[in-house]
């Protein structure tokens, strides 16, 4: 617990330092879209550094129960810094990017068969990991813009079993690592200036 509580602090530290050091030309707040529709509430910021880069930082949080024995309840963060092909906040772009949460879900009836457990368990735990992703942003007018963007990589998740409902049993312990999607967003974007 005292290594990912270390690590999230260094990512934190790193990415607020970069921010407070910047002076930068462009300052956009976002928001992923399809995000909101999992009751999460998020909001991102991006900051323009050079030409060619920026550095994005986007947090949701879903804090909601959902009855007896359905959650998703959870925080998670997604600091990425973007190389821009032409310019920052136009056009294709490729990230680098790091995610870190913590979860609190269970009874869930999903349609994969990945994620079968969460009908009749509960899973508690953290996750930590790193990726590489493509989008695209595409400018409305000099303010507004939309922007897709998706990426892959690998995640390390820690977590206990419990049984449903109020007085869930732990049932167990584990530790995954995973490869696959780590990213994916369709923003709305305002610009700041």
């Amino acid at each position: 617990m005292m290594y990912k509580l270390k690590t999230l602090s260094l990512i934190f530290f790193l990415t607020t330092g970069l921010f407070v050091s910047t002076h930068a030309q462009e300052i956009s707040v976002k928001t992923n879209v399809p995000y909101w529709f999992t009751a999460t509430p998020n909001v991102g910021f991006e900051y323009v550094l050079g030409e060619n880069l920026s550095l994005e930082f986007t947090a949701g949080f879903n804090p909601f129960k959902f009855g007896d024995t359905k959650q998703m309840k959870h925080w998670v963060i997604w600091p990425e810094l973007r190389y821009w092909l032409y310019q920052p906040d136009s056009g294709h772009f490729f990230g680098l990017h790091g995610v870190a949460g913590q979860y609190n879900i269970g009874g869930l009836d999903l349609p994969w068969d990945r994620f079968a457990g969460l009908k009749t368990r509960r899973y508690q735990g953290s996750a930590i990991g790193v990726g590489l992703s493509y989008g695209y942003r595409w400018v409305l007018n000099d303010r507004w813009g939309i922007e897709i963007t998706a990426g892959g990589g690998f995640a390390r998740f820690n977590y206990d079993v419990y049984s449903l409902g109020n007085d869930g049993q732990k049932t167990g312990e584990n530790t995954k690592n995973y490869f696959g999607p780590t990213k994916g967003a369709l923003s709305l974007i305002y610009i700041i200036r």
